[in-house]
């Protein structure tokens, strides 16, 4: 890759991994993909995570470097289990395992108040098969497949306490060959409760006679990486500590997968919980000593690995362009771009791409029953943060037909503003939200309000991310000059994931009839 291209790639992107120079920095992706798992088939790598309840679910990214990655798919565009046409934050699809087995692509999660489910495709970019519930069971999560060399299928999992009662322990069950009934009821093959606490994440595999647990303890945001193993896999299992944080800035670090590559080489993806940032995705070397494997750099000579910040790509055989998830969109096609989700289950009658083509229509919906405010709203149409310091920019026009129709800019998490555009008999007005989602309670009100000197748009509205995750807000009728409005807001997570950023429109709940309202927007930029 010339300079020139390297410039230019460097240049759309608010964070590369990716150096130009042989060299890659951590994380390989600077947005909120929690849980991750990783596999290689031939010369393609495939990564999956947490979606929990956003729609589309269960990501298919795609690299031949482990380094530049792009979104492909997902498993599944609705999340067709009883209450999920509403947000239910934090719950649905935790903590997947992703494996290439048979010819097929095979996906496994534990949703942690519906059961074991499980997917399969041919293809990574689809279509997958629809969900298929394995067991029905709360509480047991974070699962993991393996088919034995001789034929026997097992299936590996943890414990959400909250639902079963049972923490820091993992368990084994026989599976069907078919990978769709578990046999029995399991054994508990490793007690983490005296030395390692909130075991939970398990990723198993078989390598030189030895299976292994991969699995994260301690708590996510200050845990390590523990490796079990043994020559039966229902143990038992000889533990080491492989990668802690050590004296490195990385806190965590958390669960993910392990991949071998055809060099020879081998490789673990990780998360680490950066607050508002989300569970971002961060790679390490793994190097294998006495069929133990040792991850990052072990630094402070403490016989375990910290975690590195910069180091030499994986050997490949090869160099590929730069790559990274998608975030900027134009609205050129006639279905969504898959960096975006919605807070639950979609439908069709909130937006269109094609009833004005190159323009995202989001009509001005009603929030459903019981919803008063943005944080139990299903049409908020978003994507993850990016990177730590980034700017939003949406031009958006508005077609009101009620005085409650608004449309606008949103940023999202336990705390969370908005930026609205709303028609007024004196014209357009701005108003700034401002929202915080408790325990029991959400307290949303108005921040700041400005009333413009024009009846009609587009708009211009924008949020500036900057470190921290402060956001500040500001607005302009050129797209030249822009308007601070209200005070600046640190962004929050949200329930297991990190904040979000998007669009939305909203009609009123008091009209007599559906309003038809909406609101045109022409194009979303992120940028540096």
């Amino acid at each position: 890759m010339s300079k020139a291209e390297i410039t230019a790639a460097l240049s759309g992107s608010v964070w590369t991994p990716d150096l130009g120079d042989g060299t890659f920095q951590n994380p390989i992706v600077h947005a909120d993909y929690s849980d991750p798992d990783v596999i290689r088939v031939g010369a393609d790598f495939y990564m999956t995570a947490s979606s929990f309840s956003h729609v589309p679910g269960l990501p298919i990214l795609h690299s031949k470097d482990l380094v530049n990655w792009t979104i492909i798919s997902y498993a599944f565009d609705r999340l067709d289990l009883p209450g999920y046409d509403l947000p239910q934050h934090g719950k649905g699809v935790w903590a997947p395992s992703l494996r290439h087995h048979d010819g097929k692509f095979w996906i496994y999660f534990g949703a942690p108040d519906e059961g074991i489910y499980m997917t399969t495709a041919v293809d990574p970019r689809g279509p997958w098969t629809p969900l298929h519930r394995v067991k029905e069971v709360k509480g047991w999560i974070d699962t993991c497949p393996l088919w034995d060399d001789d034929g026997q299928a097992y299936l590996v999992h943890a414990f959400a306490h909250s639902r079963s009662g049972i923490k820091h322990k993992l368990q084994v069950c026989k599976m069907s060959q078919d990978g769709k009934t578990l046999l029995d009821d399991g054994v508990i093959v490793f007690d983490g409760t005296v030395s390692h606490p909130t075991l939970e994440g398990p990723k198993i595999y078989k390598r030189n006679g030895y299976y292994y647990l991969f699995a994260p303890a301690g708590g996510v945001p200050t845990g390590w990486q523990l490796i079990l193993r043994s020559r039966s896999i229902y143990g038992p299992y000889e533990e080491k500590i492989v990668l802690h944080q050590g004296d490195s800035i990385i806190n965590g670090p958390h669960q993910g997968g392990w991949v071998e590559l055809e060099s020879g080489e081998s490789w673990f993806i990780h998360f680490q919980d950066k607050e508002a940032y989300g569970r971002i995705a961060h790679l390490q070397p793994v190097h294998w000593v006495d069929d133990w494997p040792l991850m990052g750099i072990d630094t402070n000579g403490d016989g375990i690995g910290e975690p590195v910040l910069r180091a030499n790509k994986p050997n490949v055989g090869g160099s590929w362009p730069i790559a990274v998830p998608a975030t900027t969109d134009y609205f050129e096609s006639e279905t969504l771009g898959l960096q975006w989700q919605w807070q639950a289950n979609p439908q069709d009658s909130w937006y269109s791409l094609r009833e004005k083509p190159g323009y995202l229509r989001l009509q001005a919906s009603a929030l459903p029953e019981g919803a008063n405010t943005l944080y139990d709203a299903p049409q908020l149409l978003m994507q993850k943060f990016p990177a730590e310091v980034f700017t939003v920019t949406t031009k958006v026009e508005l077609h009101s037909v009620h005085p409650a129709d608004q449309a606008g800019l949103v940023v999202f998490g336990y705390t969370y503003g908005s930026l609205t555009l709303q028609q007024t008999d004196e014209g357009l007005k701005v108003v700034m939200l401002r929202g915080e989602a408790g325990n029991d309670s959400i307290n949303e009100q108005v921040e700041a309000s400005a009333q413009l000197k024009i009846t009609s748009g587009p708009l211009y509205l924008r949020v500036a991310v900057s470190g921290n995750a402060q956001c500040q807000f500001s607005y302009s009728i050129d797209g030249k000059e822009f308007q601070s409005i209200g005070a600046s807001f640190q962004a929050r997570e949200g329930r297991w994931v990190g904040a979000k950023v998007g669009l939305y429109a909203l009609g009123s709940t008091e009209a007599s009839t559906a309003s038809t309202g909406f609101a045109d927007f022409e194009w979303i930029t992120f940028e540096k």
